[in-house]
């Protein structure tokens, strides 16, 4: 067996297998993009306590998502398609810039809004959804998922121990000022409405998620305000 035809028999199983790598892609693109967009259904409904089991998740969407809007920091609407906004590209911008997803629900008659959050971790992004009621300054639940944080610490934001310290919780006080809910280190004060676990050993995490409820409600409060008023 001479070197030449080694070389041509290796350069064309290289062709060979890179031609049906690219051509699985190209088939199971579509595939991947719809099981993306059934999971984002499901984080959203997740936020607001509607369970959605992977079947039913567009159909439970289109039941309980009566509108969709996208909004500045001013809280002016802009055109396009709220699912379609990808926050993790939306952070990156100037505040200006920005285009802010709102989801709005209809639960056994009751408005809800849910918007996503964006932030990092101890290895990496975190990200979320947190649901609220007509009053926009009351939780109804919440939705975490993480890239690559610790599994058995970090990673608890994804799970529904942690997920369940929030419906009832407040963003705003009595007031009416901007006091988001933060992550403390152990247990929460008693009876405090803006406040709730941290994770043991999670200290970082926990931190990321106090400033990713900040930074990311923050954004909406024109919006909210103007909801509030009309």
């Amino acid at each position: 067996m001479t070197n030449r035809y080694i070389f041509i028999y290796a350069s064309s199983m290289v062709v060979i297998v890179a031609l049906v790598l690219a051509t699985a892609a190209t088939l199971l693109r579509p595939l991947q993009e719809r099981n993306m967009r059934i999971e984002k259904m499901q984080n959203i409904l997740s936020a607001i306590n509607i369970p959605a089991p992977r079947a039913e998740a567009e159909t439970l969407f289109e039941r309980y998502i009566t509108t969709t809007k996208i909004v500045n920091h001013l809280g002016e609407e802009l055109e396009g398609d709220a699912f379609e906004v990808e926050l993790q590209d939306e952070v990156r911008k100037d505040l200006a810039d920005r285009q802010l997803p709102v989801f709005i629900a209809d639960v056994e008659g009751e408005t809800m809004y849910i918007v996503p959050v964006r932030g990092g971790g101890l290895w990496g992004p975190i990200w979320g959804y947190i649901g609220l009621k007509s009053d926009l300054a009351t939780v109804v639940g919440a939705n975490f998922d993480h890239a690559s944080e610790t599994p058995g610490l970090g990673a608890e934001i994804a799970d529904r121990p942690f997920q369940a310290q929030f419906p009832g919780k407040r963003i705003f006080d009595e007031d009416g000022n901007f006091r988001p809910i933060r992550v403390v280190k152990g247990r929460a004060p008693e009876g405090d409405l803006h406040a709730v676990d941290g994770i043991s050993g999670g200290t970082i995490t926990s931190n990321g998620v106090t400033d990713m409820l900040r930074n990311g409600l923050e954004v909406y409060k024109s919006y909210f305000e103007k909801i509030k008023t009309s």
